[in-house]
């Protein structure tokens, strides 16, 4: 068991946690920004978490929910404060609605995690503070406590699991829900400059091309919030079997955060919505890309195209634009 100690204190209305790993800093900290590996903790075991968003900034949000024995979802949300990467982070730490909007009947709290170097390994203290005395007895007498404990029992053996959570180990698809697939991978390089590669139509051409054999033939990019993108492909053989995607930039955030909708160019329908954030970890940036589709079946019928592949293609040829970025 990894936690050495809890204190809570009733007249500062706080209780803070303390646990300790024989592990780095940063690999402790990775541990919480990856989503992937959150997600195997952060829940007690016969309550797992599912993070359909992890946005590790100031100013960014994290959506999640917790789904008991009988199916039964319990959903949350944390608003970033505060954000020293490696060090700390601060959050708003509260339940939340089915459209990830706070709570109106349970009450929220703010939530401190500090990674700290010692002389075994690494710890975390987490503090939370409570607004009010009433509410921390609720969240007391709800098994608050029992609860952290029991997840935080979970972490050894994500620690441990090196290999699957290393960079080297290309696209990993995990299906979250009915509509929703999350795509990651980890990139060699800083989130800077894989957004750079992102936003820079000279770049783009080299690298988003999926399977060998193919050209760019469009690559109108949307820089802020509103503008329209389209991108288009063609065999460079030929110049046959040219298709296009196109959508909207909704949200952006530099370099961490993108949000857009994609259509495909004379294919009926609702577009699908793209979420990608960029996080600095070890090995590189780990990119996250959650997309929603409007149904199961779009969903299925995507993801059975190769896509994956077509994806870790391209990502292979961005680490290639970067390392020769780098050394030009």
């Amino acid at each position: 068991m990894p936690i050495t100690s809890v204190t809570k204190d009733s007249d500062a209305l706080t209780m803070t946690v303390v646990a300790d790993f024989p592990v780095t800093v940063q690999r402790l900290w990775d541990a919480y920004a990856d989503p992937r590996q959150l997600e195997k903790f952060w829940g007690p075991p016969e309550w797992p978490a599912t993070f359909s968003r992890h946005d590790l900034f100031p100013g960014g949000r994290s959506h999640y929910w917790m789904t008991g024995p009988d199916g039964t979802r319990s959903a949350g949300y944390w608003e970033f404060l505060a954000v020293d990467p490696g060090r700390s982070f601060e959050v708003t730490d509260g339940f939340a609605d089915e459209h990830w909007a706070p709570s109106q009947e349970m009450p929220n709290m703010r939530m401190r995690l500090t990674f700290d170097e010692t002389s075994d390994g690494a710890r975390v203290t987490t503090t939370t503070w409570f607004n009010s005395a009433a509410d921390y007895q609720q969240l007391i007498e709800m098994g608050m406590e029992e609860g952290m404990s029991a997840a935080m029992g979970q972490i050894d053996e994500v620690l441990e699991d090196l290999s699957f959570f290393a960079s080297g180990k290309g696209v990993e698809t995990q299906v979250l829900s009915e509509t929703q697939v999350r795509f990651t991978r980890i990139i060699r390089g800083t989130p800077e400059q894989v957004r750079q590669a992102h936003r820079d139509p000279e770049l783009l051409r080299r690298w988003l091309l999926g399977p060998d054999g193919w050209r760019m033939s469009d690559c109108q990019v949307a820089h802020k919030v509103g503008d329209s993108y389209r991108f288009a492909w063609e065999k460079e053989e030929d110049g046959s079997d040219g298709f296009a995607l196109y959508g909207e930039l909704k949200e952006l955030d530099e370099p961490h955060r993108e949000v857009t909708t994609e259509s495909m160019e004379g294919v009926p329908g609702e577009p699908n919505l793209n979420e990608q954030t960029l996080r600095p970890i070890d090995g590189g940036t780990l990119l996250t890309l959650v997309i929603t589709y409007p149904n199961a079946e779009v969903r299925d019928m995507i993801l059975n195209t190769g896509m994956t592949d077509g994806m870790e293609t391209s990502y292979v040829r961005l680490e290639e634009v970067l390392s020769a970025s780098s050394r030009s």
